[in-house]
């Protein structure tokens, strides 16, 4: 069984945007959770030589072998300046990802 969702939000003025979706599966004894994120928001800059907020990124990934579960995150924040018919625009973005995966009933049963 696969449950998908997917959101595209936008605000009024076009300076914010979020697309997220989720994807939830039940295969072969193993139910995974997979949620992906992507905002931006773009602000108009009077320079190209602006100061961007400094990249970041984080990776974290957990596994327990007692519970049957792993579970993987990572996040990236970034930005550029792009130009658009001579003005400056400052595009700040972050993606984040993350999988869950825990090992259900089913299969606990044929590994114990």
């Amino acid at each position: 069984m696969r449950d998908l969702l997917y959101k595209n939000l936008t605000s009024a003025d076009r300076s914010r945007r979020l697309i997220a979706s989720s994807e939830i599966t039940d295969k072969e004894g193993v139910h995974s959770v997979v949620r992906r994120h992507f905002g931006c928001i773009v602000k108009q800059v009077e320079k190209a030589d602006v100061e961007k907020p400094a990249p970041y990124l984080y990776v974290l990934k957990e596994r327990n072998t007692l519970e049957k579960r792993e579970h993987f995150f990572c996040k990236v924040k970034g930005s550029l300046v792009a130009v658009n018919k001579g003005r400056f625009f400052l595009v700040v973005f972050v993606h984040t990802l993350s999988i869950q995966l825990t090992a259900t009933e089913k299969l606990g049963d044929k590994i114990g």
